[in-house]
Order: structure tokens, then sequence, then C-alpha cells
């Protein structure tokens, strides 16, 4: 069982490496002392004294647990995939992180989704302009690992075509946007606007040869992302950098092109953005993005059409959201020329809608079983018992509950169609 710790950990970091040799230890020791003692086989057996039982039991659990990430490895491990290890890895590094994140970011959770509810109960989306950067680097503070366990490290939704798994729909969405910066040579220097912890700029750099630098707001945000940038031998070519964008911390005229991935809708005003953006681009330089927007069909004032993007806007760190005209307008408003716009959500060659992945199922093997009432129960008591066990930090159900319920509006919007994550702005 040593040998097996130590190769089916060999790929993961140190806290869920730590934490797989831990269990190693316990099966060992539950069932070195029942074997020292002769009363391995007795604990086996009916009567057998309620000490011996729950030794074996615990034995046998670790042993289960260590089974099962022995085949997650051989599932996961060993091949290319979105996450680079299966969810029983993901959720043991998801713990392991977040039990530590409170003393190390000297942030108290509970506190933090607190503040961050408070700046939502105002119906006046003033209040949260104003403190747009608060709203958005507490979001990402707390909501970064949830999502990096959950979907991966590309924090963006995209349709998946015939055939696609849901990680290669993500990089070709990724990858599309690449086609309306007018084949930029490798090398040439592009901003990741928005980057989040770099999983659209490290699969872009990839494909491209492109030299990107992504900024983002929130302080972990970036210590992640560069650490993933080193662990895939891209530190050369990526970097993240902490900055606000509605100040790009930038010479003027810095970048060959610039991008924006469901990123900008975190602006209090497009203007402002729109403004840098055009600022540290070269002269002639692309700038493609993909927007979250109201569309056509929402009908402000609709009880369910309200509660929709309450609900997104709450769930997903948002200050206000703005319908496709409205980008459209502070676009050329800007003195950007407006070359091209599609909502994307709308294309026929889906064989998955972009929503799917927010909507109910009752297969307890997918991430989609957290959003059926069952679901919805088990998630926050379950969290709720870590934290009162203190193996989560307080306030984790309810940062659970707040992205549950952004998830639940984003599939209402695509379902009715009030709502697009993946409106295409091309500009120059």
């Amino acid at each position: 069982e040593s040998a097996g710790t130590s190769l089916i950990c060999s790929r993961n970091r140190i806290p869920g490496r730590m934490l797989m040799q831990s269990t190693a230890v316990v099966a060992l020791a539950c069932s070195g002392y029942l074997a020292k003692n002769g009363r391995f086989v007795s604990s086996l057996q009916t009567g057998a004294p309620g000490g011996d039982k729950a030794l074996i039991g615990t034995a046998s659990a670790c042993t289960l647990l260590l089974g099962a990430r022995f085949i997650e490895y051989l599932l996961y491990e060993t091949k290319e995939d979105q996450f680079g290890k299966g969810p029983i890895a993901r959720v043991l590094d998801f713990f392991a992180t977040f039990v530590g994140q409170e003393s190390k970011r000297k942030i108290v959770v509970n506190n933090w989704i607190d503040e961050y509810n408070d700046l939502h109960k105002s119906d006046n989306a003033e209040v949260r302009n104003s403190a747009y950067a608060k709203l958005v680097n507490s979001y990402y503070e707390l909501a970064t690992l949830f999502y990096e366990v959950g979907w991966g490290s590309s924090f963006h939704f995209s349709y998946r075509m015939m055939g696609e798994s849901f990680a290669e729909g993500i990089r070709r969405h990724e990858y599309y946007l690449t086609n309306f910066f007018g084949g930029l040579a490798p090398g040439s220097k592009v901003l990741d606007v928005g980057c989040g912890i770099g999983g659209p700029y490290r699969n872009i750099a990839r494909f491209t040869g492109w030299n990107i630098k992504g900024i983002t707001l929130n302080e972990y945000q970036v210590q992640r992302g560069n650490v993933l940038c080193a662990h895939q031998g891209l530190a050369a070519q990526c970097e993240s950098v902490q900055g606000d964008f509605m100040k790009l911390p930038f010479p003027d005229n810095s970048f060959d092109g610039v991008y924006a991935i469901e990123a900008t809708c975190h602006a209090p005003q497009r203007e402002g953005v729109y403004k840098e953006v055009m600022r540290v681009l070269k002269p002639g330089g692309t700038f493609a993005c993909y927007e979250w927007c109201l569309t056509d069909k929402f009908v402000k004032g609709k009880e369910q059409h309200e509660w929709i993007k309450k609900k997104i806007e709450e769930g997903d760190g948002l200050p206000d959201m703005l319908h496709t005209s409205g980008v459209d307008s502070a676009i050329k408003g800007v003195g950007l020329e407006l070359v091209y716009t599609r909502d994307m959500a709308l294309d026929t060659n889906q064989a998955v809608p972009w929503y799917t992945p927010l909507t109910p199922s009752w297969n307890p093997l997918t991430q989609r079983f957290q959003f059926n009432p069952l679901g919805l129960f088990l998630t926050t008591w379950g969290l709720r018992l870590l934290e009162f066990l203190y193996v989560a930090p307080k306030g984790t159900s309810k940062i659970q509950i707040m992205l549950q319920q952004g998830g639940m509006g984003c599939a209402l919007g695509g379902q009715t169609g009030t709502f697009t994550p993946m409106y295409l702005v091309v500009a120059r």
C-alpha cells in the first residue's frame, strides 16, 4: 500500500499527497494493531468487541478510498484532460487548500460571505457599482476554489458540438476567439483582461505561441495562476499580474491584441474598461471578447426575468447586467470600431447547450446532481456538517448556496433565451 500510495500521489500537490499518505498510515496502523494482537480475523465476525469493529471499519474505509484513488489515477492522471486529476483528488486538494485559506490569506470566510451578500441586498445597482472592486475581489476570494474543483481552470461556458467532451468544448471556444486577430505571429504580446487563474491563456498560449499577460483583481488568483504556469512549463510565456482593469497598469500601445472571456461583465461601467483596452492596444490592434448580456427576450419588470437577472448578479459577482445593445454602444462610445458581433448561444451546430451543466440531474456521478432538490439539501447540510467538524471554514455552505443560486439563474436564463454568456464582440 505504501508503494501504491507513492505512485498514485506522485502527481498531486503536497497537501493531497499528505492526505493520501495519512490515509494509508491509518489503514496500516489499524490492521497492524489487530493482526499483532491476534484479533484481525475475529474482528470480522459477529459479536466482536465494538472497538475492534471500529478499527476494522476504519481500516476498510481507508483501504477503499486508496483503491478508488488508484482506479481514479488510471482513469484520469495517465491521460491528458482539463483537470489533470480525478474528482477524488480534486476534492482532497480542495479541502487541503481551503482549510488553510483563512490563516494564509488572513480572511474570515463567514464574515466575507456575509459582507458580500449585504452588497446584493439592495436593488439599487449603484450601491454595487460604487463598491465593485470589493464586490468582485470578495466573490473570487471565496469562489475560486469551488470553480477550480467543480469546473476546471477555465472559468467560462461553452456549448458542445457533436462528439466533443466538456474539456474539448471549453478549449474550442477559446481557440475560436483567436481567429479574429488577423494571424498574430508567435511571440506577439497579448493581454487577457480578467484572466482568473489563467486556464484560457495557457491553452491559447500553447495553441498560438503568443506571449500572454493576464490581469485579475484578486491576489489569490494571481498566485494560483502563476503556480499553474510554472507547473505546466509556461512561466516564460504566460504571467498573471494583479490589477484593476478599469485602470490597467500598462503603458499606452503595449499589446498587439487584447481579449476577454466572460470577464468585463464585472465592470461597473463597460466604457471604463473598453477605454483602457483601447489605450493599451497598439494602433490597428484587435479586441475580441465574450460578454455576459441580457438579450432582446428579456422583459424589464417581468417577475421571472427579473429573478433570473438578480440571481445571476448575486451568484456571479456582478454589479449590474447590460443588454447586448448596451455593449455595442459602449464599444462605439470609446472610439473603438465595432467589426463584428454575434450571440453564439444561438449557433445551430450545438449538440449540448452551454447551460446544460447547470440543469438538474438525478445521476449522482455528475455535478448536475447538486441542482436537484435532494442534491441541494445534501450539499448544503453536508458542508454544514464539515463546518461543524472544523474540516471546512464556517461560511463554506453559504458560498455553495450563493453559487448554486447563480447557476440556477444562468440555467433558466439560457433556457428562456433572456441571457447569454457568449455575446461575441470583435472591435478594432
